[in-house]
């Protein structure tokens, strides 16, 4: 009896992502994105943050497919652990290239995710957003991560919800740019979990406000 209740389950995933697979596999559309700032010209500099950028693997591209991507690690002072910011920005998934979940890079990087939850991020300039939150372990290693995808001014933490709207803006809008956002920190040995997440959400809410011109409305 439980092998019919787990397809009804399933075939709603099941129907978006072959709804998905015919949208996206259409052919000549011009689509209409909004002009926007590359990724490249994204603040080196945050308030007392400054930052290295770091390069992507030619393996790493190849996975990732055609698209714009930053790396870098922003350090507060010298004697803090650095976050990581990582964007990747698609101008458009129509080929089938489309963002990855971060649940499937994490594993195949040797890391075991130990804690997955949805939190609101209270924006600086009013409302609320929700996002991934977790935390990794390789070995002696963990680190807190913080992810969500955003597009056309919408932020969910759903890779499902995000593909939704990926198929509803592609014909309501002809668009189907979108991004993913990532920002991970070190949990550091003779630090706390909460002092990551202080960290992390400090330099988070200086990243919000820069994001629509990245990644257009």
């Amino acid at each position: 009896m439980l092998r019919p209740i787990s397809w009804l389950r399933l075939l709603p995933v099941l129907l978006l992502l072959s709804l998905t697979a015919v949208v996206l596999q259409a052919r000549g559309w011009i689509e209409d994105v909004p002009s926007h700032q590359p990724l490249s010209d994204f603040p080196a500099r945050l308030d007392l943050w400054h930052s290295v950028s770091r390069s992507l693997s030619s393996d790493e591209l190849q996975t990732l497919g055609p698209g714009e991507f930053l790396l870098r690690d922003y350090v507060e002072s010298p004697a803090a652990p650095p976050v990581n910011l990582f964007i990747a920005y698609y101008p458009s998934q129509r080929s089938g290239d489309t963002i990855h979940s971060p649940q499937n890079c994490m594993p195949g990087a040797g890391w075991t995710p130990t804690q997955f939850v949805r939190v609101p991020l209270h924006l600086p300039q009013g409302g609320v957003i929700w996002v991934n939150r977790t935390v990794i372990v390789q070995g002696l290693n963990r680190q807190l991560v913080y992810y969500w995808y955003q597009a056309h001014g919408r932020v969910t933490p759903s890779e499902y919800s995000a593909k939704f709207y990926l198929v509803a803006d592609a014909i309501r809008l002809n668009r189907t740019d979108g991004a993913m956002i990532r920002v991970v920190t070190p949990i550091s040995p003779g630090g706390s979990e909460k002092d990551a997440e202080k960290r992390a959400l400090s330099f988070i809410n200086l990243v919000l406000p820069h994001l629509d011109q990245f990644i257009p409305r």
